[in-house]
């Protein structure tokens, strides 16, 4: 019978005189398919009255018959078999007499070179060579090419794993190899010292990765085999008296072993530079004298080609070193030059920050200057040391919560929970299991009980932030609860006894919303109790370079770049925009700027609505706008006007104490001065203004 075997592109053809030819990818196989894709036993051919039968041996992928995946067919002339990637062609016929072929133990060589190009016909033991020879050319030009250490590693255990017809395969290094080969990184003599093992790689036949590696191999045939810097083979190990005494060999049930040293050839007297290891835990004698010689060839190149692939990385790693310095260099060098170039802007920044009043507590979080913001700073004074609800109004991006953590982490429940939901954000019955907690089995999906905000925040403050979106039901829940001081969960009857203080926010005008309905009006007189108007960024143009300036360092830090320079221009068509988002609008043009510019922002990186939407100011603070139009020379000049205003108003019409918030001389504040026509009051020149006479 003659059985022609096609598998990777190389035909081969094979001739049995036996009723009954094994496949699979064990190595006793009459054919033998090295794919992973074929059990070790996969399927056999059977001769019989009826003709030829290709049976399947309950192998994991199948046997395929013409496409069809069969348990038992009989194959007919032109048929195919696919077993894994190979392709098998049966064809019973006699073969040609002598003169043409020449038969060997049941096996036919092709002697006469009468075949097609290509065709070979071999004996089982040559296509087993054949395949040894296939594996070495690939690891060999793997070996060529790959610098990669960990795919090389790969390769070469796989490659093992395939030359040995292998079930498992490890790789172990030593990590503490020397560049040069004197002193290992311990100071030890490198030739002396006992190498810390490594599982770098641990595969499966299949091409998998073996999970926890360390604990699959025995460590003691490792160490063994590098103490002795001897190769290592084991038909049975679980017999073999030389392991006799080794907890891992009987823990793992170990029978075929092969493990041999990685050593240079060209260094024999060096020490072991890790081991290969190859097993298989279900087949006694395995593993043949050729194996272990195959095995010795392969460490052979794989330890040259490993020390390679390392001082590869290692001249990788330096030159990274290098370019990665020169870099840094670089980027130094650009800091050094933006911040000589920035100081004046971002010590304007941190004196403004600095010398306005802000009232007796901490409100380092909240950005502002202006008027407007002062009125809040000195509302909050007033507010903080009560214990009675705060309603904050604000449009949407006004800053409320960051209001709701100054009053409460400055006030006397600072050491108490900070506890914030939106009632917008969720429906009823979510909002009711948030706010007071539920019991296991109150609803479907309530696999365990929770504790709501309200218990969370006992002893501390409640922010409910759009408390004029909530439902009607939600709010006569509410009030009970600020009315009673206590709750019940849902599905609980116990009622829960807390002390909260309540904070509320809302962007609408609750006035409003009580006259048309839509709120209660008991429970708007239960959060109205202290109220603060935050203003929006339109009716506080004065603090928009500060909190442009602010925004920009943060968005850099978070982003891990430095912060680009802000000039005058960009920040005068900043303020001049109308920021229907407010703060929070600000502060997303500031990581879009962050990212767009790398050095110095230009007008054209700023978004086209703020460039088409800006106002020109020729009023106050109060946000009045002028008429349509004006150049960004007109807006800076109004800009720099209003500062000037909004600096002496804050210091009380003192020039020192203004110059210096501004960032500025006190020469130069008065050269302003009288360039718009303003007024300040007059006090003596401090001396150090006599040096510094800055130019307008």
């Amino acid at each position: 019978m003659k059985v022609i075997v096609v598998e990777e592109g190389v035909r081969s053809e094979l001739e049995f005189d036996r009723p009954v030819i094994s496949i699979g990818r064990a190595i006793d196989n009459d054919i033998r398919i090295a794919s992973p894709a074929v059990s070790r036993r996969h399927c056999r051919i059977e001769t019989g009255p009826e003709g030829v039968w290709i049976i399947d041996l309950e192998s994991s992928n199948g046997t395929l018959l013409n496409g069809q995946r069969v348990k038992r067919g009989l194959i007919k002339p032109g048929d195919n078999l696919r077993v894994g990637k190979a392709v098998l062609q049966i064809e019973p016929e006699d073969l040609p007499k002598a003169g043409d072929t020449q038969r060997i133990d049941g096996l036919t060589d092709d002697l006469v070179g009468s075949e097609p190009v290509g065709v070979q016909t071999m004996t089982g033991e040559a296509q087993r060579e054949r395949e040894n020879l296939r594996v070495f050319a690939r690891l060999t030009r793997e070996l060529l090419r790959e610098t990669d250490l960990n795919k090389l590693l790969r390769s070469i255990v796989d490659s093992a794993i395939a030359l040995a017809g292998a079930e498992r395969g490890f790789l172990l290094l030593d990590e503490s190899i020397p560049a040069e080969g004197g002193l290992d990184a311990r100071g030890n003599d490198a030739s002396e010292a006992v190498p810390p093992l490594r599982v770098r790689v641990a595969r499966s036949f299949d091409h998998e990765d073996i999970p926890v590696p360390s604990s699959r191999l025995s460590s003691g045939i490792a160490q063994r085999v590098i103490d002795t810097k001897q190769a290592l083979m084991s038909v049975d190990a679980g017999r073999d008296s030389r392991f006799s005494g080794m907890a891992s060999v009987e823990d793992l049930r170990l029978r075929s072993v092969i493990c041999v040293p990685l050593v240079a050839v060209a260094e024999r007297a060096a020490k072991v530079d890790g081991v290969l290891y190859v097993d298989n835990r279900l087949q006694e004698s395995a593993f043949a004298a050729d194996d272990l010689e195959l095995m010795r060839l392969l460490a052979d190149q794989a330890a040259i080609a490993i020390r390679n692939a390392r001082l590869m990385a290692e001249l990788r790693e330096r030159n990274e070193r290098v370019v990665q310095s020169a870099r840094k260099i670089e980027l130094l060098n650009e800091q050094l030059g933006r911040k000589v170039r920035d100081r004046d802007s971002e010590l304007a920044v941190v004196r403004a920050e600095l010398g306005r009043e802000r009232g007796r507590y901490d409100y380092t979080a909240i950005v502002g200057a202006s008027s407007g913001m002062r009125r809040v700073f000195q509302q909050l004074d007033r507010i903080i040391e009560s214990d009675l609800p705060v309603m904050i109004h604000g449009e949407s991006g006004t800053g409320k919560e960051l209001i709701a953590r100054a009053i409460h982490f400055n006030g006397p429940r600072k050491a108490k929970a900070f506890v914030s939901e939106n009632c917008a954000a969720l429906p009823d019955t979510l909002l009711e299991s948030e706010l007071f907690g539920h019991t296991r089995g109150a609803f479907t999906g309530a696999h365990k009980a929770k504790k709501g905000l309200l218990e969370q925040a006992d002893g501390g403050t409640l922010f409910l932030d759009e408390i004029g979106d909530m439902s009607s039901e939600m709010q006569k829940k509410l009030l009970r609860v600020l009315q009673e001081g206590e709750f019940r969960a849902i599905g609980s009857e116990e009622r829960v006894k807390v002390d909260v203080r309540v904070i509320a926010a809302s962007h609408h005008k609750l006035e409003q919303l009580v006259k048309e309905g839509r709120f209660r009006e008991d429970l708007y007189y239960r959060v109205n109790v202290l109220k603060v108007d935050l203003p929006p960024l339109r009716e506080r143009r004065e603090d928009i370079p500060l909190l442009a300036e602010a925004l920009v360092a943060r968005a850099a830090r978070e982003a891990g770049r430095p912060a680009p320079h802000l000039p005058r221009e960009v920040l005068a068509a900043l303020a001049a925009h109308e920021w229907p988002g407010n703060v929070r609008e600000l502060e997303n043009e500031m990581r879009r700027l962050v990212v767009l510019a790398s050095d110095d922002v230009r007008l054209e990186h700023l978004s086209q609505t703020v460039i088409e939407r800006r106002a020109p100011l020729l009023g106050g603070s109060n946000g009045s706008r002028g008429e349509p139009g004006g150049s960004i020379r007109d807006a800076v000049a109004d800009l720099e006007k209003r500062s000037i205003e909004a600096a002496l108003a804050s210091c009380e019409g003192n020039k020192s104490r203004a110059a210096k918030l501004l960032g500025i001389s006190r020469f130069a504040l008065q050269r302003k001065l009288d360039k718009y026509g303003l007024a300040a009051a007059d006090e003596p020149v401090p001396e150090e203004d006599l040096e510094a006479q800055e130019p307008a």
